[in-house]
């Protein structure tokens, strides 16, 4: 018996759809990343990109548990010395909704180029319309 290898152009690519309104940041990411990385299929190869699009709407109605709205803290840098910024969950969730979700789903894919590929299959949209309609979108999840 020979193991199955899946092949780019093999890949069927389906369309998902989540609502974030009302739950917990990782628990979504976890199965968001899981679906991008392809491992909820039988074909799932690590090192070919099998995964689905997936499509997340109502990004500002997530939730976080605990005192993460005002604890967590999220810091980028610029390069240059001082270049240090940070800011909590809460002021993000309110200036970028989407990026909380991104940041999220990131962290749970491999560090590779594959899984920056895989990224860009990921749609945020902080409202609860998105413009993809036409490629008929099944409800992922609960």
């Amino acid at each position: 018996m020979k193991t199955q290898v899946a092949k780019k152009e093999e890949v069927a690519r389906d369309w998902y759809l989540v609502d974030a309104e009302n739950q917990v940041l990782g628990r979504l990411a976890t199965q968001v990343a899981n679906v991008l990385r392809g491992k909820n299929k039988p074909v799932f190869t690590p090192s070919v990109d099998t995964g689905d699009f997936v499509i997340v709407v109502n990004a500002e109605k997530i939730a976080l548990t605990g005192n993460k709205l005002s604890d967590k803290m999220y810091y980028s840098h610029s390069g240059f010395p001082g270049g240090l910024k940070s800011i909590n969950a809460g002021k993000l969730l309110e200036k970028k909704p989407e990026d909380i979700i991104k940041k999220a789903v990131k962290g749970m894919l491999p560090k590779n180029k594959l899984a920056r590929h895989m990224l860009s299959k990921l749609k945020i949209y902080s409202g609860a319309e998105h413009p993809h309609k036409a490629q008929q979108p099944k409800l992922l999840g609960r």
